[in-house]
C-alpha cells in the first residue's frame, strides 16, 4: 500500500511524497482521510527545528496528529467498521518516514484501538479534538475553578470553552496581539495591562511563551495554581520570591488521554460545547508549503486544514 503524504524532509523544507504503507494486521484499520489540522505548537517546532528531542524523532517525518477520515477497510479485532467516520490523533505507519505523530497523510493504518468513531455533529471539526481534548486535560487537572487563561489562540479558546462547558464560571482570557482578540464567546478577552486590579486563584497559560510566566504569578492570589498547557521550546523558569509569597503550585498538562478525547466528544453530542468558528483556513495538500507558512506566521490563521479530499 501507498499513500500520499504531507513530509518535513529536514527543518524548513515541505514535501508531498508517495510512501510506502505497513500492511495492516487483524486489529488494524485502513483510514482514508478527509481532513488534517496543521498544529501551531509542536508542528512549528518540527518544522523549525526547535522542538526538543523526542524517541523516535527524526527526518523525514510525516507530521500531524488532527485528522479525521472514513474507514475503508478493517480487521477482525478493530473494533470499527468500514464506513464509520473516525478521529486519528497520530499514526506510525510508514516504511521510509518517522510516524512520531505522523497523521497528515491521504491514508493511514492505525490500530482501530487508537483511532475514535466520531458522529456527523462533529464532521470537520473533529480535527480539533486533539486540543480540545488537550483543553479538557488542563481543565480537569485543576484544583478548583479557572479563573485566568492566557492566550486566545485555539487551545485558549477550547479551554475556556471547555471551562463553562463543564459547568464553571467564564474565565478572563488574556492576550497580547490585537489580530486574536476577537471571536469569544460568553468570556471576556482583555490585554494583561488592561486587567486592572484582576487577581486569580487559579490560571492556566496556553501561550507558550516561557517568558509570560512571571507576570502571570504576579497576578495570582495565595494560594496559587498555574498549570502550563503550552509546549515550550525554551527553557521555562521564573522568580522564585513572587512565587513564595503566593504558595504557588506549578503543574504541567501534558498528553491528553483517551478518556480526554471521548469526553469532549461527549460534550459536543449533548450540546454543552461547540467547536464552530476555530477552523479559518484550508488548502489543498498541494498547497502544503504555503499552507504552513500561513499557519506558522498569520496571527488571523486559527487552524489551518488540510483538505485531502482536493488531492490530486
Amino acid at each position: 500500500m501507498y499513500a500520499a503524504a504531507i513530509v518535513f524532509e529536514r527543518p524548513g523544507e515541505v514535501a508531498i511524497r508517495r510512501l510506502a504503507l505497513h500492511a495492516p494486521g487483524p486489529a488494524d484499520i485502513v483510514v482514508e482521510t478527509t481532513a488534517s489540522g496543521v498544529s501551531t505548537g509542536t508542528e512549528k517546532m518540527l518544522f523549525q527545528g526547535t522542538m526538543p528531542r523526542f524517541p523516535g524523532m527524526a527526518y523525514p517525518l510525516v507530521p500531524g496528529y488532527e485528522t479525521v477520515g472514513r474507514v475503508v477497510e478493517a480487521g477482525p479485532d478493530a473494533g470499527h467498521r468500514v464506513g464509520a467516520t473516525v478521529f486519528v490523533p497520530g499514526a506510525s505507519c510508514y516504511a521510509d518516514a518517522a510516524g512520531l505523530f505522523g497523521a497528515n497523510a491521504a491514508q493511514l493504518v492505525v490500530p482501530g484501538a487508537r483511532a475514535f468513531d466520531i458522529g456527523p455533529g462533529l464532521a470537520e471539526n473533529g480535527v480539533l479534538l486533539a486540543l480540545a481534548a488537550t483543553a479538557h486535560h488542563a481543565v480537569k487537572r485543576a484544583q478548583g475553578p479557572v479563573g485566568l487563561v492566557v492566550g486566545h489562540g485555539v487551545l485558549g479558546r477550547l479551554i475556556a470553552r471547555v471551562t463553562m462547558a463543564l459547568g464553571f464560571s467564564a474565565p478572563v482570557v488574556w492576550e497580547t496581539a490585537t489580530a486574536r482578540c476577537t471571536g469569544a464567546t460568553g468570556y471576556h478577552v482583555t490585554h494583561p495591562a488592561d486587567d486592572g486590579d484582576g487577581r486569580y486563584d487559579i490560571a492556566i497559560d496556553a501561550s507558550g511563551d516561557a517568558g509570560a510566566i512571571d507576570g502571570i504569578i504576579t497576578r495570582l492570589r495565595k494560594p496559587a495554581e498555574l498549570i502550563l498547557a503550552g509546549f515550550y521550546g525554551e527553557r521555562v523558569g521564573y522568580a522564585f520570591t513572587p512565587a513564595f509569597m503566593r504558595e504557588l503550585t506549578l503543574s504541567i498538562a501534558a498528553e491528553f488521554r483517551p478518556q480526554d478525547v471521548s469526553a469532549i466528544i461527549a460534550l459536543v453530542e449533548t450540546g454543552r460545547l461547540s467547536l464552530d468558528g476555530l477552523l479559518t483556513h484550508r488548502a489543498a495538500p498541494a498547497q502544503a508549503s504555503s499552507a504552513y507558512a500561513t499557519a506558522f506566521n498569520d496571527l488571523g490563521c486559527l487552524k489551518m486544514v488540510i483538505d485531502w479530499r482536493k488531492a490530486a
